[in-house]
């Protein structure tokens, strides 16, 4: 099955290097080396794409760096519950500690401790030495060093990460000033343009390899602010936090992902925009940590349905589902149904983008917001928060059925009140009012829509909170032959609308 993977690579054993069976010949042979690509006659021409990027690779490969990062793995400590000494409190309690944590349940002598070390790319930004990473090129890392291109090698601390875009602020000393590469600006950048892209593949060091862009504004599912750069210049394990460059020698992404069946390259790669990496880094840099602006709002994107539903031309924009209280959203006025069109001056297409376009927004500053409410466009003025941290959620409890729920059979669903124990059980609010889905009958069709877990709040508009009420919401929407029936539903603590199927034919 293909899949998004990062390109770091554990130390050990890989796989051997390939021989090609099909001999090329030495012009295409070298096309291959330095642009990792065939420059076709025609496609050079329309494009003008230099004959070569020899040049534009020496002139910048000094400031592309290797980077080593270490973590220590801990054994396992043994149990020894089958000893029939222990003796707490006593002069040998240290002893039998120690020898637990040197041997198995068993006897058997545990394992010595261990380090594993991921190898990935980066590039320095300032001749001080400060170098651009990936933020899981260095995860958890208890030693990260830095290899030049001249071979030198040097320890390396790290400044602030941002794992919502997974980028890194490395900092190393050596002692002089060092080759740095210049930001560019990936809004300049456009599909179909030539880039070229340094790294360390497989741990091989200094790579080239070059391509074209595929593809702008990618979401693969890899963080809330996800807009990367498709390309097809080939990424392979190791190449994460290596710089992408346009034909100037500017740094327009960073290399940070690819999609792939095997791990290797097969022309599908995702680079973090360097606009995005300009307002990260600056703010790893000064703070070690990014303070991102905050609405408080959940929100989803508006469909083809709801468009046409609330008198919209088309299907754009972002539907608030919940205004959070006391919120920078609330304070401006913002209420649930609204659909908030454009930001400080940027429209919105979807949820991501506006997630995106506030965030990189400053907190408390002032914004615009273009929404449409009751048929007409308002605009609404609101200051900023600061985005509170992340909240971990809860996972759902299971499929056991707690005494007191209620099969639906107009729903195919096992559902539940609210109550204290199950409210602790899925992790729900307390606050939270509404119906539990309990189980989906394996097959149906609102298995298409809903979920275990699922706290559904209202139907049609209607607030429900015993299990009854949803199945006579259903079946009343049932006896018109509708074809779906609109419900607000809480998952992982945010509140979306959904478009019920009810399967009537």
């Amino acid at each position: 099955m293909s899949q998004i993977a990062v390109a770091e690579r554990p130390e050990g054993p890989g796989r051997p290097l390939q021989r090609p069976r099909r001999r090329w010949g030495a012009g295409l042979v070298a096309a291959s080396v330095v642009a990792s690509g065939l420059l076709w006659s025609g496609v050079a021409a329309a494009a003008q794409a230099p004959e070569s990027f020899a040049d534009l690779a020496k002139k910048v490969s000094p400031a592309v760096v290797n980077i080593a990062s270490t973590q220590e793995v801990e054994r396992p400590e043994g149990n020894m519950q089958s000893m029939p000494f222990d003796f707490p409190g006593s002069p040998f309690e240290d002893f039998f500690k120690q020898f637990r944590r040197q041997y198995d349940e068993h006897g058997r002598p545990q394992a010595a401790p261990r380090h594993a070390t991921a190898l990935g790319s980066g590039f320095i930004i300032d001749p001080a030495g400060y170098v651009v990473t990936n933020n899981h090129v260095v995860d958890h890392a208890s030693e990260v060093t830095v290899r030049l291109t001249d071979e030198s090698v040097y320890p390396a601390k790290v400044i602030g990460v941002d794992p919502q875009t997974d980028l890194a602020l490395l900092k190393i000393d050596a002692g002089k000033p060092l080759p740095a590469l210049s930001l560019g600006d990936s809004d300049e950048a456009e599909v179909g343009d030539w880039v070229m892209a340094v790294g360390n593949p497989f741990g091989l060091g200094g790579t080239v390899t070059a391509g074209i862009i595929s593809a702008r504004g990618r979401n693969i599912q890899a963080g809330p602010y996800d807009d990367f750069l498709q390309i097809d210049a080939s990424i392979n394990r190791g190449n994460s936090g290596g710089p992408l460059f346009d034909l100037d020698g500017n740094v327009i992404g960073v290399n940070t992902a690819i999609y792939s069946p095997n791990g290797g390259s097969v022309g599908i790669g995702f680079a973090i925009p360097s606009n995005m990496v300009k307002t990260v880094v600056a703010q790893l840099r000064e703070k070690g940590t990014v303070e991102r602006g905050w609405l408080g709002v959940q929100i989803q994107n508006v469909s083809p349905d709801l468009a046409e539903a609330l008198g919209l031309d088309k299907a754009a924009g972002a539907i608030v589902a919940e205004v959070t209280p006391d919120s920078p959203a609330e304070k401006a006025g913002l209420k649930s149904g609204d659909v908030i069109l454009s930001f400080a001056g940027e429209a919105i297409d979807d949820t991501r983008e506006l997630a995106r376009v506030v965030a990189q927004h400053p907190a408390k500053s002032e914004a615009e917001m273009k929404i449409w409410r009751n048929g007409e466009a308002e605009t609404l003025t609101v200051v900023t928060g600061r985005q509170p941290g992340a909240q971990r959620l809860a996972e759902g409890g299971g499929d056991e059925a707690p005494d007191g729920s209620y099969h639906a059979s107009a729903l195919d669903a096992q559902l539940a009140a609210l109550t204290p124990s199950r409210r602790a059980k899925y992790g729900l609010d307390e606050n939270l009012q509404g119906v539990l889905v309990l189980d989906i009958k394996e097959g149906s069709i609102f298995q298409q829509s809903l979920r275990s877990g699922d706290v559904i709040k209202q139907v049609d508009g209607t607030a429900v909170t015993e299990p009854q009420q949803v199945e006579r919401k259903v079946e009343a929407a049932k006896a018109t032959d509708r074809k779906a029936v609109l419900m607000l539903v809480n998952r992982n603590g945010q509140d979306l609308f959904l478009g019920v199927k009810l399967g009537v034919a």
